[in-house]
């Protein structure tokens, strides 16, 4: 299944609000994937001197991904796909 790489500009977030966003993608795409729309929260990279991050979601479709992000209401600058090479 594809991978996609959520990018977000995070500035002023807390440490705190980054868990709190974390968590409610990971809760989001479990409530899509119940409802018949495949979508699976891999994990996100921060990057604290820019107030960066990267998310990565698998997911048959950018749509749901997109839908995802949206319904979590954690905001986002792109979603593009990527391959994730972690061995």
């Amino acid at each position: 299944m594809p991978v996609y790489m959520v990018e977000r500009d995070l500035k002023g977030i807390t440490m705190e609000q980054l868990g709190a966003a974390q968590k409610a993608c990971i809760d989001t795409s479990a409530e899509l994937t119940k409802r018949g729309k495949q979508v699976r929260y891999i994990r996100t990279t921060f990057i604290p001197g820019e107030e960066r991050s990267m998310c990565l979601f698998e997911s048959s479709d950018p749509d749901i991904v997109r839908e995802c992000n949206e319904e979590a209401q954690v905001p986002f600058v792109r979603i593009v796909e990527a391959l994730d090479l972690t061995p």
